[in-house]
């Protein structure tokens, strides 16, 4: 198959206006870069972020960063490690020609691995965005042990201190459960829709709650309190949950019941995702955003609780092959083309998607 001196990307136009599709150039690999056709990418809060509030894009500006496709190109640096023809994914975005809404991605080689015989691509690419998030969190933002290659007998410090994932059916949430308990953490609280109670259990929850259920802050606490024999507050003056992720990253909806009801206490360290939501994008509702989590939680509890936003951090290929982490459940969103496919995909996002990964085709080949 011929390489086309240029593609269809999916662009940027301004924000809750309808996206575009443009034709790129198809840049052909330098140095470490590979050329990747393109078969399948996911949809994240973050695209709807971006393409119903504008959320840090430019008119012109392609969307995506979890590709799953073919090697079809190499450049004279690589590795070796990769060649013409692997089946590929990972996760890239820096530079318009690595985003992944597109048919063709060149991006440096270090960014992709081989998908396991045994993956689809679409299985692949529910994987690397919410992966390496909470690698990043963990070792980052709540200062948890994260040695790779991890130890046969590695058991951390903290293995028995409660560890709360509020969100936990959302897609970082799931791949958050499966990263802590591979990480030998034995004490991991999970708030979701009842629904997938059992299904969080299988991916590691020692617990589960309904994040809906006005009590649930004291269910929380209960629970932690009995994993610290009895006292409420933690031992030694500890908080009763140190470790809170916060995977949904809204004002309301999630920093408000873990701040404002003392499940974070002084002494918890809470790692939200950004952006922190403040007004929920909607088909007939503008979104509004805040980067900064810490600002957020002083205006609701003040400065005794410590919030941190989010980077990047991975390794993917050898722990999906490992079977430490699984595929999560997807989707596949159908569509004519691949602007109508990435628009169906927003569609369902702003009506409500949750406990699935949304997967769609960027090519037709």
């Amino acid at each position: 198959m011929t390489t086309p001196r240029t593609h269809t990307a999916v662009a940027f136009v301004g924000a809750r206006q309808p996206l575009e599709a443009v034709r790129v150039p198809t840049a052909a690999p330098e140095d470490d870069e590979i050329l990747i056709r393109s078969q399948f990418t996911a949809s994240t809060p973050l695209d709807l972020h971006r393409a119903d509030g504008g959320l840090l894009m430019q008119p012109g500006a392609i969307f995506g960063s979890t590709t799953a496709g073919v090697v079809e190109a190499t450049g004279p640096g690589v590795s070796g490690r990769l060649a013409v023809g692997d089946r590929v994914f990972g996760w890239a975005f820096q530079k318009p020609q690595y985003r992944a809404h597109q048919e063709y991605v060149t991006a440096p080689e270090w960014m992709f691995g081989k998908i396991p015989e045994n993956i689809s691509p679409e299985e692949a690419a529910t994987v690397p965005e919410n992966l390496i998030t909470i690698f990043n969190t963990m070792a980052t933002d709540l200062g948890l042990p994260t040695p790779w290659p991890k130890p046969e007998d590695h058991v951390p410090d903290r293995a028995d201190d409660p560890v709360l994932v509020w969100g936990a059916a959302s897609s970082v949430g799931q791949s958050a459960l499966q990263l802590l308990r591979w990480y030998g953490y034995r004490r991991v609280l999970a708030t979701a829709s009842p629904s997938h109670h059992q299904y969080l259990r299988g991916l590691g929850a020692a617990a589960c709650f309904d994040y809906r259920d006005p009590d649930v802050a004291n269910k929380v606490l209960a629970a932690a309190s009995e994993i610290h024999g009895g006292k409420r507050g933690g031992v030694g003056g500890e908080a009763a949950v140190p470790f809170i992720i916060d995977c949904i990253g809204s004002r309301d909806g999630s920093m408000r019941p873990i701040l404002e009801k003392n499940i974070a206490r002084p002494g918890s360290v809470v790692a939200v995702m950004l952006p922190v939501i403040l007004t929920h994008a909607s088909t007939e509702q503008v979104p509004e955003y805040e980067m900064d989590a810490p600002k957020v939680a002083r205006e609701l509890l003040g400065p005794e609780a410590e919030s941190s936003g989010v980077t990047v951090k991975g390794i993917l290929p050898a722990l999906l092959e490992m079977g430490v982490v699984k595929p999560q459940r997807f989707r596949i969103v159908e569509g004519g083309s691949i602007l109508e496919r990435e628009e169906n995909a927003l569609r369902e996002m702003r009506e409500g998607v949750c406990g699935v990964k949304l997967v769609w085709r960027t090519s037709d080949q």
